[in-house]
């Protein structure tokens, strides 16, 4: 049989092929592990963000889409979630429909380092250290002054959080702290 990328044939009897759509696999492999984030940590980074009905959340490297979720159920907000593996936008999609919040949310399987995500008013992100100091200049450059950015356990190296919480309860299965960082996007420089 011939390679096959997406698709794959059952064999019914009397040779007739039924064909169906496979999985499909990200473009290239994401850069962190799928970790959700806890409920408690979701509720804590949108309440550390100040989430309001007119904000624009958007969840970079989103998962399963709860936070974007989130922030529709509980605020009324409008959120956008952008990850690389298609599999876990198809499982944001089911999330947010389950949540009846599909009018408020939209997923984009996209690559966060190509994403366009300038009409953001609220960032969040649970990645790696190494990647939120790749992602910084992106989000200072994409993001209007007052944009708030929230980080789930990763800070952002030299630039130091305008405020930091905590979440009651540590993450037992991953072990991470659920530390959280909030940074307010400054006014650019002007020459």
């Amino acid at each position: 049989m011939p390679h096959m990328t997406r698709r794959h044939c059952l064999f019914l009897l009397g040779g007739a092929v039924a064909c169906g759509q496979q999985t499909q696999a990200p473009k290239r492999e994401p850069d962190v592990p799928y970790v959700p984030t806890t409920d408690q940590a979701v509720s804590a980074m949108l309440k550390l963000a100040g989430v309001k009905k007119n904000d624009i959340v958007y969840d970079l490297g989103c998962g399963d889409g709860r936070i974007v979720v989130a922030a529709a159920r509980d605020f009324g907000a409008h959120g956008v979630g952008i990850d690389i593996n298609p599999v876990r936008i198809k499982e944001a999609k089911a999330n947010a429909a389950k949540a009846k919040v599909e009018s408020l949310v939209r997923f984009e399987e996209n690559d966060l380092f190509q994403a366009d995500f300038h009409e953001a008013t609220v960032v969040t992100l649970f990645l790696l250290p190494a990647i939120n100091l790749k992602l910084r200049p992106r989000l200072i450059e994409q993001l209007r002054p007052g944009t708030r950015v929230v980080s789930n356990t990763f800070d952002m190296g030299d630039w130091k959080a305008d405020q930091e919480a905590r979440v009651d309860d540590s993450d037992e299965e991953t072990g991470l702290s659920q530390r959280l960082f909030l940074w307010v996007v400054p006014e650019r420089k002007t020459q």
